[in-house]
């Protein structure tokens, strides 16, 4: 078993920065790929950046490319997500998700095996 906390999230102007985290204890050699994920009220909860556990391979969708930067510290055993130029369309609960395997950025939910609670950010305009 995994277990996500994630912290970071609050209230902050457009054009402002958050950096979110996402903790990770227990079966820790089980995670291949770490995600991160969003939920805008009313709307489907949607993959934000993934990234391989071990070799940081990394990927965006389009939305928050050059914008977010997904990282690691496996020393600390907690993923990030760096978020710059944030605009009010990013408001949402923000996910962080381990999967065992090999996952795609489009995968989809079901293939990640653990999940945060997720924390809150809010862009005001």
């Amino acid at each position: 078993q995994v277990q996500l906390v994630e912290s970071g999230g609050g209230l902050v102007q457009a054009g402002g920065s958050l950096r979110l985290s996402c903790a990770a204890s227990g079966s820790i050699f089980s995670i291949n790929f770490m995600g991160w994920f969003r939920q805008a009220p009313g709307k489907e909860r949607e993959p934000v950046a993934r990234m391989s556990w071990s070799g940081g391979s990394t990927s965006y969708v389009d939305s928050v490319k050059d914008r977010f930067t997904i990282s690691r510290d496996n020393a600390k055993n907690t993923a990030y997500l760096q978020m710059n130029s944030l605009k009010p369309e990013d408001t949402a609960v923000y996910y962080c998700a381990a999967s065992s395997k090999p996952v795609g950025l489009y995968a989809g939910l079901r293939f990640y095996d653990y999940w945060g609670q997720g924390t809150q950010v809010t862009v005001s305009s």
